[in-house]
């Protein structure tokens, strides 16, 4: 069992980087730096991610439900792992001089739907680790290992390949390794190859340790018995309240908390005129600020429940987010502050940091909640639901975000839909049960 809970640990190790590396810290200022316009950029990043989550919208809750009826989940994680490799691997063409938006979208979007939806199929085999009580200290820890591993992998990035795009050098101020030409970005765009490599080394301890049950087999009819089941799930939501609220809840603050994510690097890069390296630091503090909060969230979660848990960080980021708006080099909280000031620079670490411990036990948390409200014999098909609670909005979040920062020509103004977001989510979480709705 020990060799179990590793090698599903593993899985948080592989993929990390995706959100650490293409999502937030490395990549998508370097799409800002491409396209020169702070507003634009953004704008175009909700419409891709909006895009990639639509799609995951629709299809997790049903190959989730296909997944519990034949009884294997290893072959699902196998396919979307060739997709997380070949859409990260390809952002490698995201060439200064011919860049390609929609075609960078396209294969960005392409990982992504890879990553999560390996992901339903991984959060589905929680509870099979361990007894009840020690599932919100698996799943903390696992989340611990996983910003582990995304953290060495940025600093990786940072120290050894990732360019200032004013003097070529990298954080520790050496030409980026293996001959890379700085003048053409090829330190930077190495991210891509580096998170599909990394995810295909990381995986091998999954794949060597954790197995699908021996009664796990394909069956005949699996895929209308699946939807027959899933029809079933929906029309019985309403009957299972605690469910249905923690759903509605869950797609609300995730939501909000992958718009802080998915924009945090563009926001700094846009309003704060940040460098690469530099958002690459504050990844490297929220990290690490992720990395002990989730394992320290998950004894707080065997001991107060993850709804309390959830609860705190709730608040917390919403608190945040409302703090973020405020930030530019000429004010911090509404007040003005001196020009060339570094206090805008200095709340918005200290801002990184909060995310990055609030999110990371969020998130922790948030699956120990679905494994208490999933029922146990369609546990895949619950975090097929839960994708889609936290996707059915989140291509129209970052849409919103789009649209917003579009009309406004404000990068600050276009993230203020998050804080309602957060609240709302707050306000459905009062219906949601600790321990789900009763069996019957």
């Amino acid at each position: 069992m020990r060799k179990r809970i590793w090698g599903w640990f593993f899985f948080d190790w592989a993929s990390q980087p995706y959100n650490t590396l293409l999502l937030t810290f490395i990549f998508a200022p370097y799409v800002k730096e491409l396209m020169g316009d702070g507003a634009a950029a953004q704008s175009a990043w909700g419409f891709g991610i909006g895009a990639a989550g639509f799609c995951i919208a629709i299809l997790a809750p049903v190959l989730g439900a296909i997944s519990d009826v034949s009884g294997q989940r290893l072959r699902w994680i196998w396919f979307f792992s060739a997709l997380y490799i070949i859409g990260s691997a390809m952002l490698w063409f995201a060439a200064p001089g011919d860049f390609n938006l929609h075609q960078t979208l396209f294969f960005f979007a392409i990982g992504l739907i890879g990553m999560e939806f390996a992901t339903i199929f991984t959060n589905a085999m929680l509870p099979d680790l361990g007894p009840r009580e020690d599932i919100g200290r698996i799943s903390g820890n696992g989340w611990a290992f996983g910003y582990v591993g995304g953290l060495i992998a940025l600093v990786i990035m940072l120290t050894l390949l990732a360019e200032n795009a004013s003097t070529g050098k990298t954080l520790i101020g050496i030409d980026p390794i293996f001959g890379l030409d700085a003048t053409t970005r090829e330190g930077t765009r190495a991210v891509g190859p580096l998170t599909a490599i990394w995810y295909v080394v990381f995986m091998i301890p999954f794949f060597a340790f954790v197995h699908d049950p021996k009664q796990a087999r394909a069956q005949k009819g699996a895929v209308p018995a699946a939807l027959r089941n899933l029809g079933t799930t929906l029309r019985d939501l309403p009957r299972t309240p605690s469910l249905f609220a923690y759903l509605g809840s869950s797609m609300m603050y995730r939501d909000a908390l992958n718009g802080m994510y998915f924009f945090g690097g563009i926001y700094a890069s846009g309003v704060l005129g940040w460098s690469v390296t530099e958002i690459g630091i504050f990844g490297i503090i929220a990290i690490i600020s992720g990395a002990l909060f989730a394992w320290l969230g998950g004894y707080a979660d065997a001991i107060w429940g993850p709804k309390a848990v959830i609860r705190v960080c709730i608040l917390l980021l919403t608190l945040v987010a409302i703090v973020t708006v405020t930030i530019s080099p000429v004010n911090v909280l509404w007040f003005g502050v001196p020009p060339g000031s570094s206090l805008p620079d200095i709340a918005f670490f200290v801002i990184g940091a909060i995310i990055g411990a609030a999110g990371g036990v969020i998130q922790s948390a948030s699956r120990t909640m679905m494994v208490r409200q999933a029922r146990p014999d369609r546990m895949t098909e619950g975090f097929g639901l839960y994708a889609l609670a936290g996707k059915a909005t989140s291509f129209i979040a970052p849409t919103l975000i789009g649209i917003v920062t579009a009309i406004s020509g404000s990068q600050q103004i276009g993230i203020t839909p998050l804080v309602f977001l957060f609240l709302f989510g707050l306000v459905l979480l009062a219906w949601v049960k600790p321990d789900g709705d009763p069996l019957t």
